[in-house]
C-alpha cells in the first residue's frame, strides 16, 4: 500500500501499511494468523460500533460508567493544558466525554486521535470540529508507534496517551509489556498513559461478548475475508468459514477464529497463489486478553511505570489506569 494524505480545515492524516506481507506472511504460517489491526476498514469500524451497543458487550458501557463518573477527576489529575493523544480513536464517542471536561478546565485542549483506518478518522475528525469549534485537532492515521513518535518528538507540552477500551488485550502480554516499555520511551516525567484493561471474569460473562446473539462480532471477524477479496483480489466465500470465540480460562484471555467448514484452495490474486485450508483449520483472528490486579501492576512495573490510580465500574468488570513514569 502506498503512504496517502488527506487534509482538512483541521486535520492532517498520513497512512502508511503493509496489509499485502502482513496477510502472506499470516495465511502461510502454521497456525495461520491475521493481526486484528486490519479489522478496522471503514465497515470494520462501522461494525465496531455496531458491537459496542450489544446488550452482550458490556466493555464500552463499563467504560463509559467510569468516564461519566470520573472524567473530571481524571482531567483534574493532569497538568493544566495536557495534549491529549489517543491509540484507536475510532468514532471517539466515549473520548467525548474526556475531551469535555478537558475543554471546561483548560485554557486550551489539543487532541491527537491515532487510528489505522482513514475514513473514519476523517469523519470523527470533521465532526469533533463541528461539535466543539475550541478544540484543536492534529489527526494521523498510522501504525500506534509511528503515529507516537510523529506527534510527541518536538512537543514540548505535558502529553498524556490514552488507550481505552480494552485493545490492550489484542496483544500478549509479552507485546503488551514491549509495546508499553517503547511508549515509555517516548514520554517525559511530566507525561502520563490511561489505559483501560478488561478484567478478568467468568466465561459465561466473556464469550457472549465476542459473539453475540445477532451474529455481529461474527459479521465484523468475517469482514477480514471481504477485506482480502477487495483489496488483493482474493475469492474467500463467507459461507465456507465460520466464526468461533472461546475463553480460555488458564491463559486468560478470549481467542478469536475463524474456522474453515471445508478443504479448500483460496485463490488471492494480490498474492499470486491460492491459500489451502483443510477442514475444521482455524485462522487465529484475535486475542483478548483480561487482567488481575496483580497483572496489571506487574505490566506497569515491566514496562517503566507505575500505577497512580485507578477507576472502576460498580461490578468491577472493568478498570481505568493512570500509569506515570518511574
Amino acid at each position: 500500500m502506498e503512504a496517502t494524505t488527506k487534509t482538512t480545515s483541521s486535520t492532517t492524516i498520513e497512512l502508511t501499511g503493509s496489509f499485502e506481507n502482513d496477510i502472506l506472511s499470516g495465511l502461510t504460517a502454521s497456525p495461520k494468523r491475521l493481526s486484528s489491526v486490519y479489522f478496522y476498514d471503514e465497515k470494520g469500524s462501522q461494525l465496531f460500533e455496531e458491537i459496542c451497543d450489544l446488550d452482550e458487550y458490556y466493555l464500552t458501557r463499563k467504560e463509559t460508567e467510569i468516564l461519566q463518573r470520573s472524567a473530571h477527576e481524571i482531567i483534574d489529575t493532569l497538568p493544566m493544558n495536557t495534549h491529549l493523544v489517543e491509540l484507536g480513536s475510532g468514532s471517539s464517542r466515549k473520548t467525548r466525554i474526556l475531551l469535555e471536561a478537558a475543554l471546561a478546565s483548560f485554557d486550551e485542549t489539543r487532541y491527537s486521535p491515532i487510528d489505522v483506518s482513514v475514513e473514519i478518522l476523517e469523519q470523527t475528525s470533521n465532526d469533533l470540529s463541528r461539535r466543539y469549534p475550541d478544540l484543536k485537532i492534529e489527526a494521523v492515521a498510522d501504525r500506534y508507534e509511528v503515529g507516537l513518535e510523529k506527534l510527541l518528538q518536538n512537543d514540548q507540552s505535558p502529553d498524556c496517551v490514552m488507550w481505552l477500551g480494552s485493545s490492550i488485550g489484542n496483544l500478549t502480554r509479552q507485546e503488551a509489556t514491549l509495546f508499553m516499555y517503547k511508549v515509555r520511551q517516548e514520554l517525559g516525567p511530566e507525561d502520563s498513559f490511561l489505559l483501560g484493561v478488561d478484567l478478568r471474569k467468568n466465561a459465561d460473562i466473556l464469550e457472549p461478548a465476542y459473539d453475540d446473539a445477532r451474529g455481529v462480532t461474527a459479521a465484523f471477524n468475517l469482514n477480514l475475508l471481504t477485506r482480502i477479496n477487495r483489496e488483493l483480489g482474493g475469492q474467500f466465500q463467507h459461507e465456507q468459514f465460520q466464526h468461533k470465540a472461546i475463553y480460555n480460562d488458564t491463559e486468560g484471555r478470549i481467542e478469536m477464529y475463524l474456522i474453515s467448514l471445508e478443504d479448500q484452495d483460496v485463490w488471492i490474486e494480490g498474492l499470486d497463489r491460492f491459500i489451502s485450508f483443510s477442514k475444521d483449520e482455524k485462522i487465529l483472528t484475535e486475542y483478548s486478553y483480561k487482567y488481575s490486579q496483580t497483572e496489571i501492576k506487574t505490566l506497569a512495573e515491566l514496562s517503566g511505570f507505575r500505577v497512580q490510580k485507578q477507576w472502576f465500574d460498580e461490578n468491577h468488570w472493568f478498570s481505568l489506569n493512570f500509569f506515570k513514569p518511574i
